[in-house]
C-alpha cells in the first residue's frame, strides 16, 4: 500500500514538474518566435545596383610608327615606366628603334640640298639665257636698221629675228625650270619634315600628367602601325576624382536624376561607405536576354586614394528620405500565422504586424511607407519604439510539438 502511494506521489510530482515547465516556457516571449523591434528613426528609400569604379579621364597612348621597343623612360620617381608609374606631361614612356628613321632623315636632308643646288643651277642658266636674249635683241635691232637701208640681206634679217624669238622662248623655259626646281625644294622640305616627325614618333611621350594604369608592351617587342595605332600605355589623368559606371534596370531608371545623392561600398573596403552624385544617364541602353539596362555615371571624390580603378561597387541611389518615423524589418510585414497565410486582402493598402508580449501575440494594423529594401516605414495606432514584432519561427519542431499546448501565446484576431 505504501509503495503504491509513493508511486502515485512520484507520478504527480513528475506531472507537476512537466506542467510547471510548460507554464514557464510558454510564458516567455521567445517561446518559438523570431522577433524584430519596431524602431523610431530616419529612413532612406533607395535603389540598389552594381557598378564598376572607373577613372574620369583615360588616355590611350599608341605608336604612330612601327618598330622594336628598345627602352622605357623614367617616371617622376626616377624608376623605369611600369604599372602605377606617375608621369608628367611630355615624360618619355618608351623608345622605338630609330636607326631606319634616322637614316631616312639623312636621306631627306641630302635630297633637299640637291634640290636647292638644282635651283641655283637653273637660276644661273636663266641668267645665261637672259644674256643670250639681250644679245639676240641687239643683233635683231641692228639687222632691222640695216634692212631699212638695204645694207642687209633678207636671209640675215630673218636669221636675226629667229634667233631673237628663240632667245625669248628660252627665257620662259628657263623660268619654268626655276619654278620646277623651287617646287622640288618644297617637296624635299616636306619629305624632311615627315621623316623628322617619324623620327620623333620613335620617342613615345605622355600627353598628360597622370598614372600609368596599364603597360601593354615589353622591351624587345615589335609594334606594327598600319591602319590603327597600337595601344602601348593606358594613362589615368586624375585618380583623385573617380566615376562609378552603374548598370540600372529600366524599371528603376525613371527614379534616377542628375545630382541625386548616392552611396556605395566596395569589397576591398567593406566597412567604408563612399558618397557621390549622379552625373549623367547614358542614352545608349544595352539589351541582354530581353533585359534593358542603362549606364548611370556617378561622380565621387577619391582624394584619399582608396578607390582603385575597376573595383566592383555596390551602389545605393537615395530616392526619398523620411525622418523620425517608425520602421520595421520587411520580414515582420510578411509574417502571418498559418491560419491567415491565405487571408490577404490585396485591395487593402494596410498590413498587419504581430506584437509579441507575455500573454499573447496581438496584431496591429499598419500602413507601409517607403522602404530601403530591408526596412519599411510603418504608421498606425498603438506603435511604440522598441515593440517586438514576430518575424518568423525559431524551430519548426517546437511549433509542431507545442501547437496544441494551452500555454503557447494565443493569437487575437481583429474583428
Amino acid at each position: 500500500m505504501k509503495t503504491r502511494i509513493i508511486i502515485v506521489a512520484a507520478i504527480l510530482v513528475i506531472i507537476g514538474l512537466v506542467i510547471l515547465y510548460f507554464i514557464n516556457s510558454g510564458s516567455t516571449n521567445d517561446f518559438s518566435y523570431k522577433t524584430t523591434p519596431v524602431k523610431l528613426g530616419n529612413l532612406i528609400s533607395k535603389i540598389s545596383a552594381t557598378g564598376t569604379v572607373e577613372p574620369e579621364d583615360l588616355i590611350d597612348v599608341g605608336a604612330q610608327v612601327a618598330g622594336r621597343i628598345v627602352s622605357f623612360g623614367k617616371d617622376s620617381d626616377g624608376k623605369s615606366i611600369d604599372y602605377g608609374s606617375k608621369v608628367d606631361e611630355n615624360s618619355i614612356l618608351a623608345r622605338i628603334d630609330d636607326v631606319l628613321y634616322e637614316s631616312n632623315v639623312l636621306e631627306a636632308k641630302a635630297k633637299l640640298e640637291d634640290a636647292k643646288a638644282y635651283v641655283m643651277k637653273v637660276k644661273a642658266d636663266l641668267i645665261q639665257l637672259e644674256a643670250k636674249r639681250q644679245l639676240a635683241e641687239l643683233n635683231f635691232i641692228r639687222a632691222e636698221k640695216l634692212q631699212t637701208s638695204n645694207a642687209n640681206s633678207k636671209a640675215d634679217y630673218d636669221a636675226s629675228k629667229a634667233e631673237y624669238d628663240v632667245s625669248k622662248a628660252n627665257i620662259e623655259v628657263g623660268k619654268a625650270f626655276v619654278s620646277q626646281a623651287e617646287a622640288s625644294v618644297g617637296v624635299a622640305e616636306a619629305s624632311l619634315t615627315r621623316t623628322r616627325q617619324n623620327l620623333d614618333y620613335c620617342t613615345i611621350r605622355s600627353p598628360v600628367k597622370g598614372i600609368v594604369i596599364d603597360r601593354r608592351v615589353n622591351i624587345g617587342q615589335t609594334v606594327v602601325s598600319n591602319l590603327n595605332a597600337p595601344s602601348l600605355f593606358l594613362i589615368a589623368k586624375d585618380l583623385t576624382h573617380m566615376e562609378v559606371w552603374v548598370s540600372v534596370n529600366e524599371a528603376d531608371i525613371g527614379q534616377i536624376t542628375p545630382g541625386q545623392n548616392v552611396n556605395f561600398t566596395v569589397d576591398a573596403f567593406p566597412n567604408d561607405i563612399f558618397y557621390g552624385k549622379v552625373a549623367k544617364i547614358r542614352m545608349n541602353a544595352s539589351v541582354n536576354q530581353n533585359v534593358v539596362t542603362y549606364i548611370v555615371e556617378v561622380e565621387t571624390d577619391n582624394s584619399k586614394g582608396k578607390l582603385l580603378p575597376y573595383l566592383t561597387a555596390n551602389v545605393n541611389f537615395e530616392i526619398e528620405t523620411r525622418k523620425n518615423v517608425f520602421m520595421i524589418a520587411n520580414s515582420a510585414l510578411r509574417w502571418k500565422p498559418d491560419s491567415m497565410q491565405n487571408a490577404v486582402d490585396k485591395k487593402s493598402q494596410k498590413s498587419q504586424i504581430w506584437i509579441l508580449d507575455a500573454k499573447a501575440v496581438n496584431p496591429i494594423e499598419v500602413t507601409p511607407g517607403i522602404t530601403d529594401g530591408a526596412v519599411t516605414e510603418i504608421s498606425g495606432d498603438g506603435l511604440k519604439d522598441g515593440m517586438e514584432a514576430v518575424c518568423g519561427i525559431k524551430s519548426a519542431d517546437e511549433v509542431s510539438s507545442s501547437s496544441n499546448s494551452p500555454f503557447v501565446p494565443q493569437f487575437k484576431m481583429k474583428k
